[in-house]
């Protein structure tokens, strides 16, 4: 598998190391390669930084047991008036992808006032199910213990995923009151709530007649790597993981954006209809003849960016 190296440190009477081989299987470039050939119009979003927003690059938001330190990133402007959080979660199969693929949407929305957080998680070439979801609830602790010094509300916090990383979103956003997914050594205090959620394009029922994931004819697929095991040998972990089971009346509102590759949005609608029922807010927006990469280029990025700025404000009351 291609990738470069991530030394691991690992406790011992003396330090040893470790490597493991990263995926880079899914990047940016990648992405754009493979939708060029359909839409040759398109190009990578990097929109200029908006003035004014700076960074907080590579700060450690927890050190795992064996010296494992998980990375993150902060957005912002500075000022002293407290502002919505929003951890942005990177896609690529739970395997690939990188946290710098949405910094450009990261400045962006720090442009529009809130304070952006993108995070790496374990992928499941370094640890299976559910240690991504542990270590992105211990990122959301770690936001509200440094709310102070980045003027956060603690009380507007919001997470956006991409493919993978939506999946990941919902499922932050429908078990706040999980203690499964509670675990890991840092910022124990901390409440990992969030009060909102984006989801583009992330599947939210694994098990499902519109689903695509788990075919395995052709060797593994990434859920399977993701959860160790096939749908067909652990179907109670497939079932676990899909946020459409854990919808109740502490969901936050959420939207929806979506490509026209229909199976990456398995289960959408009936999540929807679940949270009608219980008179919570959602918006569905899905985007005519788009790759399933479509957050990342160029037309399509500036409405991603619109419509989840609309979105936050509403649910937020920001002014």
């Amino acid at each position: 598998m291609p990738g470069l190296l991530v030394t691991l440190l690992v406790s011992s009477s003396t330090a040893l190391a470790q490597t493991v081989s990263r995926d880079t299987s899914f990047t940016t470039h990648s992405a754009y390669l493979k939708a060029q050939k359909q839409h040759p119009e398109i190009s990578v979003a990097r929109p200029a930084v908006p003035k004014g927003v700076r960074s907080s690059s590579a700060l450690t938001y927890c050190n795992l047991p064996g010296g494992r330190a998980l990375q993150l990133d902060v957005f912002y402007r500075p000022t002293k008036r407290q502002r919505p959080a929003v951890l942005i979660i990177h896609g690529g199969g739970w395997s690939s992808g990188s946290r710098e693929q949405h910094w450009p949407l990261a400045q962006q929305l720090a442009g529009h006032g809130f304070v952006a957080i993108t995070a790496e998680y374990r992928l499941s070439g370094e640890a299976p199910y559910p240690a991504a979801v542990q270590d992105l609830k211990t990122a959301l602790r770690w936001l509200r213990a440094h709310a102070r010094s980045y003027a956060i509300d603690t009380n507007r916090v919001a997470v956006w995923g991409f493919s993978a990383g939506g999946q990941l979103a919902a499922l932050l956003g429908t078990t706040s009151h999980d203690s499964l997914y509670a675990a890991g050594p840092c910022y124990r205090s901390h409440s990992s709530q969030v009060q909102a959620v984006v989801d583009a394009d992330g599947i939210l029922a694994f098990l499902h007649p519109e689903s695509g994931e788990g075919d395995d004819h052709k060797g593994p697929s990434a859920a399977t790597r993701w959860f160790g095991a096939s749908k067909t040998v652990r179907p109670e972990l497939w079932e676990q993981a899909s946020p459409l089971r854990h919808v109740d009346a502490h969901t936050p509102p959420i939207l929806f954006l979506n490509s026209a590759v229909d199976r990456m949005h398995a289960g959408r609608d009936d999540l929807r209809r679940q949270l009608d029922s219980l008179g919570i807010y959602s918006e569905a927006h899905t985007f005519p003849n788009t790759p399933h990469s479509f957050v990342l280029f160029n037309p399509w990025f500036e409405p991603v960016l619109n419509y989840t700025v609309a979105f936050l404000n509403r649910v937020f009351e920001t002014r």
